[in-house]
């Protein structure tokens, strides 16, 4: 497996250790038997990330959506990967809970 391809599995990890309710969907849609649900998914979450103006929509569905799409089109794999740590390290703190 390629480092690229390890580091996005690792992003995807992270994501699921830090939202626990989204780990089955995302390994299922992970698994290479969804490919063919995968891309239509991506492409709607990219597209749902574009209008996030609008209600029920949020920016948060174009990381998701793009780092769906780097599964199947290795191009995307290194850029997306850089985005999403740099985003973690920049915004990381924001997901912590607070202390009172």
């Amino acid at each position: 497996m390629s480092r690229t391809r390890n580091r996005l599995r690792r992003q995807f990890e992270l994501i699921e250790r830090r939202f626990p309710w989204l780990a089955g969907f995302l390994g299922w849609v992970r698994a290479d038997r969804a490919r063919l649900v995968r891309l239509p998914l991506a492409l709607l979450l990219v597209a749902g990330g574009l209008f996030s103006f609008l209600p029920l929509l949020g920016l948060w569905m174009l990381p998701v959506g793009l780092m769906l799409l780097a599964l199947d089109l290795p191009f995307l794999q290194g850029p997306v990967n850089a985005a999403a740590i740099r985003l973690r390290r920049r915004f990381g703190s924001w997901l912590r809970p607070r202390r009172s």
